[in-house]
C-alpha cells in the first residue's frame, strides 16, 4: 500500500509513533497512581486487618500488572470497513475524560478477537490489520494486511515469520501479538471441563496452553484468582523455559510443578526402570496399596495379658477380630480408625475387669459406679504404656513414607500385599518420580499419622474471645454513658487491633500458600507433556481440581514412558466420560521444514498413522552428519559449541544417557535452541521402546541448525543425511553450550 508511496508511509508511521506515545504516557500515569495507592495502603490503619490486607494484594497485582505491560504494550491496530481503528494491546486502557472510551484493547476482549481471525475470506467487518514492530516504547516500523489487496497476505505473514526466525533467548517468549486463527480458537474456546490440546513438536501447543490460562484469569478473574492455577510439566528446566510467559501477560496467581513434587516437601527426579514404573503407573497399585494398609491391622499370634487394676484382662483374637471388623467398616482413614478399634478393645477391657471387680456387689443396675469405675479403668489403660505397645503392634499409626518404604523393601510385606517382585529395592525411601502418586495416595487411605494438636488453635481462639469481650466492654460502657463522660475512637480502635492481633494470619501469596497445601484445590491445571502422565499421576491431579477443569497438552508420538498414555480417551474417560474436548494444532512454527522432514522419516516407523505437523518455512540449511571414531568424538562436539558460539541464539548437544558433554533428549522436551547436534543417534534408537519416541523428540529441538554425530551407522530413518560437516564457512556462535547446557540442566535438578 505505502511501497510506492513512501512520503505517506513516513506520515502513517509518525502518527502511530504519537498514538503509542501517547499511551505510555497514559501508562505511565496509571503506574504512577497504582504505586500511590500501593504505598497508601500500606501505611493505612483503617478498616480491618483483613480487608486492609486483601486490598494491599490486589494493588500489588495491579502494579505487577501495569508493570509487565511496558514491553510491547501496543502491537497492533484494526480498521473496520467503516474506517473505525482500535489498538490491540496487552492490557486494556481507557480514556477516563472522556466516558471511558477504550484508548487500547486488551488482547483477550471479545472486540479484540477479529485480530487474530479476520482473514480474507472472512474479514470479520474489518478492512485492514496492522502490526507494529517496535523497539523499547518507540515504533519502528509496520506492516498492514488489506484485506482483499492481492499481497495483503504475504505482508501479513511478515510478524509471525519475523517472530519463528528470530534466535531464541534464555526461555519461551508469549504469542500475544503473533497468535494464529487456529491457535485463537482453543485460546477463546468456551468450555468448562477438559480441554486436550495435541499437536507435533513445533506447534506452539504450551504456549497456546499458556495464554488459554491468561484468557481464563482475564473472563473469569474472581473466581481463578481465588483459587488459582496449577501448571505442571515435565521437568525443572522446562518449567523455568515457560516460566515468563504468564508473568508477561500480568498473571502470577500461578503454581508450576512438576509431577516429582506434588507432595509438599518432597522434590523428587529419579526415575524407575521402565517395570517398575510401569507396575506403579497402574490401577492395580491402589489394589496393593489397600492391601499393604490392611496387612498392617493385624491379629495377636497368641492372645496378650494386660494388668488392670491388679487384674489381669485378656486380649485375644477374637476380640481383635471383632475390632478390627467394626474399625474398618467405619470408613475411616486407617490412623482414625484406630480410634474405633482401640474404642472397642478398651471397653472388652474394662467390661471384663468391672466384672471381676465388682463380682458379689456391683451389678448394670447401680448405673453411676459402673460408668465412674469404667472410666477410671479406661484412663489406667490409657497411662499404660504396655497397652499402648500392643496397639501399636495391632493397630499401628502409619505414615505414608513410612508405609511405601517398609513395602517396596520388605519381600515378605510386598508379598502380602500382593505386589510384583520387580518393585522391590535394596533401599526403601530412595524416592522416584512413580511413588509420587503412591504417597499421595496413601495420605487419603491412612489419614493424618496422630491425634491433631489442638492446644494452639484453643489458646488462639480464647484469646481472641478475650479480645472481643473488651471490645464488648467499652460497646457496652459507651451505651451507660450520660452526656458527660466521653469514649474515644482510639479506646475502640484499641480493641479492634487487640482482636486482630490475636488471629492467624497468612500473609504468602496464593500461589506459595497453595504449593505448600497438599489440601489446596484449584481452579483450572495446565498438563503439560500430558502423553508421559501414567493414570496414577491422573489421580492426584484429579484430587486437586475437583470441578475438573483442565487444559491437557501432549503429544501421543512423543510418549517415552512406559505407564504414559497410549489414548487421552483411556485416561480421562474413568473422570470425564464423554465430556472432554479434543483440539489438534498441524502447523509446525519451530522446526525448518528441512529438519522436519528428517524427523518425519522417524516418526513414520514407529508411528506410521500419525502426520507430523506442516512446517510453516524452510530455513535454507539442510541437516548434516558425521561419522566420528570414539576419540574425535570430544574433539568434535567442542567444534560445533565453538562454531556456534558467536552466531546470536542458542544451541544444544543431545546424546544418550553417560555420553560426557550431552543432555539426554528427555531433558529437553518442550524446550527449542537455535541450533542442536545430536550424537549416537543409533544409540537413542536402541534404548528400549521408548528410544524412537526419544530420537524424534531431540531431532525436533532445532529452529534452524542440525547436525548428527555417529560413531555407529546411522538408523535406517537417517540414511538420506549427508555425510559431511556444517556447511558454510566456519562462524561460532553465543550459545548454551553442550557441557553448559548439561551443567545447568543437572544444577536444575538439583
Amino acid at each position: 500500500m505505502y511501497r510506492d508511496e513512501p512520503r505517506l508511509y513516513r506520515d502513517e508511521l509518525r502518527s502511530e509513533r504519537d498514538y503509542v506515545g501517547g499511551l505510555y504516557l497514559r501508562l505511565d500515569a496509571e503506574r504512577a497512581q497504582a504505586n500511590r495507592r500501593y504505598r497508601a495502603a500500606l501505611r493505612s490503619n483503617d478498616g480491618a486487618l483483613v480487608d486492609r490486607d486483601a486490598e494491599v494484594r490486589a494493588l500489588a497485582r495491579e502494579v505487577k500488572r501495569l508493570d509487565v505491560a511496558d514491553n510491547g504494550l501496543c502491537f497492533g491496530r484494526l480498521d473496520t470497513v467503516a474506517g473505525e481503528p482500535s489498538y490491540i494491546g496487552r492490557i486494556g486502557l481507557f480514556d477516563e475524560a472522556n466516558e471511558f472510551e477504550p484508548l487500547l484493547l486488551d488482547w483477550r476482549a471479545p472486540a479484540a478477537r477479529p485480530f487474530y481471525v479476520a482473514t480474507a475470506a472472512t474479514p470479520e467487518g474489518m478492512r485492514r490489520r496492522r502490526q507494529f514492530h517496535s523497539r523499547g516504547r518507540r515504533v519502528t516500523d509496520f506492516t498492514d494486511e488489506v484485506f482483499g489487496h492481492p499481497d495483503g497476505a504475504a505482508r501479513g505473514d511478515a510478524a509471525l515469520l519475523a517472530a519463528v526466525n528470530a534466535p531464541r533467548g534464555e526461555g519461551m517468549r508469549d504469542i500475544v501479538a503473533t497468535i494464529q486463527a487456529e491457535q485463537d480458537e482453543i485460546i477463546r474456546l468456551d468450555h468448562a471441563g477438559v480441554l486436550v490440546i495435541e499437536g507435533g513438536p513445533g506447534t506452539g501447543k504450551t504456549v497456546v496452553a499458556l495464554h488459554r490460562v491468561a484468557y481464563l484469569l482475564y473472563t473469569q478473574r474472581e473466581r481463578m484468582e481465588r483459587d488459582g492455577v496449577l501448571v505442571v510439566g515435565p521437568n525443572p528446566a522446562f518449567l523455568h523455559h515457560i516460566g515468563r510467559v504468564l508473568p508477561s501477560l500480568g498473571e502470577s496467581n500461578v503454581v508450576f510443578t512438576t509431577t516429582g513434587d506434588l507432595v509438599p516437601g518432597l522434590h523428587v527426579t529419579a526415575e524407575d526402570t521402565e517395570a517398575a514404573a510401569r507396575l506403579k503407573g497402574s490401577l492395580r497399585m491402589l489394589e496393593v496399596l489397600a492391601a499393604a494398609v490392611a496387612d498392617r491391622q493385624r491379629l495377636p499370634r497368641q492372645p496378650v495379658t494386660i494388668e488392670l487394676s491388679d487384674v489381669p484382662a485378656r486380649i485375644d483374637a477374637d476380640v481383635v477380630t471383632w475390632a478390627r471388623e467394626e474399625a474398618r467398616a467405619s470408613g475411616l482413614p486407617h490412623n482414625e480408625a484406630r480410634t474405633v478399634f482401640a474404642d472397642i478393645i478398651a471397653y472388652v477391657l474394662t467390661e471384663r475387669t468391672i466384672a471381676r471387680v465388682g463380682r458379689g456387689w456391683l451389678t448394670r443396675d447401680d448405673r453411676e459406679d459402673w460408668e465412674r469405675m469404667r472410666a477410671d479403668l479406661r484412663a489406667e489403660l490409657d497411662a499404660d504404656e504396655a497397652y499402648t505397645a500392643v496397639l501399636d503392634e495391632l493397630w499401628p499409626i502409619l505414615t505414608p513414607r513410612t508405609l511405601l518404604a517398609e513395602l517396596f523393601s520388605c519381600p515378605e510385606r510386598l508379598r502380602a500385599a500382593g505386589g510384583d517382585p520387580a518393585l522391590l529395592r535394596a533401599t526403601g525411601d530412595a524416592w522416584t518420580v512413580s511413588d509420587v502418586p503412591l504417597l499421595d495416595e496413601l495420605v487419603d487411605l491412612l489419614g493424618p499419622a496422630g491425634p491433631a494438636d489442638r492446644s494452639a488453635e484453643r489458646q488462639a481462639q480464647a484469646e481472641a474471645a478475650y479480645a472481643a469481650g473488651v471490645l464488648d466492654l467499652m460497646v457496652t460502657r459507651e451505651d451507660m454513658m450520660d452526656d458527660e463522660d466521653h469514649l474515644f475512637a482510639t479506646d475502640l480502635l484499641y480493641a479492634e487491633d487487640l482482636a486482630e492481633r490475636f488471629l492467624e494470619r497468612d500473609t504468602r501469596e496464593l500461589a506459595e500458600r497453595a504449593a505448600a497445601d497438599r489440601d489446596w484445590t484449584y481452579r483450572h491445571v495446565v498438563v503439560d507433556e500430558a502423553q508421559e502422565l501414567s493414570e496414577m499421576d491422573w489421580r492426584v491431579l484429579m484430587r486437586r481440581c475437583p470441578n475438573h477443569s483442565f487444559t491437557v497438552v501432549g503429544d501421543l508420538a512423543q510418549r517415552r514412558s512406559p505407564a504414559g498414555a497410549t489414548s487421552w480417551d483411556a485416561m480421562l474417560a474413568p473422570y470425564v466420560p464423554g465430556r472432554w474436548e479434543y483440539r489438534s494444532l498441524t502447523v509446525n512454527y519451530r522446526t525448518p521444514a528441512e529438519i522436519m522432514a528428517l524427523a518425519a522419516a522417524v516418526l513414520a516407523e514407529f508411528a506410521p498413522a500419525i502426520r507430523p505437523p506442516d512446517s510453516v518455512r524452510s530455513c535454507g540449511v539442510p541437516p548434516w552428519s558425521r561419522r566420528v571414531s570414539d576419540d574425535e568424538l570430544p574433539a568434535a562436539i567442542e567444534e560445533f559449541v565453538r562454531d556456534e558460539a558467536d552466531r546470536p541464539g542458542t544451541c544444544i548437544v543431545i546424546g544418550p544417557p553417560g555420553v560426557p558433554g550431552t543432555v539426554p533428549a528427555s531433558q529437553t522436551k518442550g524446550l527449542e535452541f537455535d541450533a542442536v547436534l545430536v550424537v549416537d543417534p543409533d544409540r537413542i534408537l536402541a534404548d528400549g521402546p521408548r528410544g524412537a519416541a526419544e530420537l524424534y523428540v531431540a531431532l525436533t529441538r532445532a529452529t534452524q541448525r542440525l547436525g548428527v554425530l555417529h560413531r555407529g551407522p546411522l538408523p535406517a530413518a537417517l540414511a538420506g543425511l549427508a555425510e559431511s560437516g556444517p556447511p558454510g564457512e566456519r562462524r561460532s556462535a553465543r550459545s548454551v553450550s553442550a557441557p553448559a547446557a548439561a551443567s545447568k540442566a543437572a544444577d536444575r535438578e538439583r
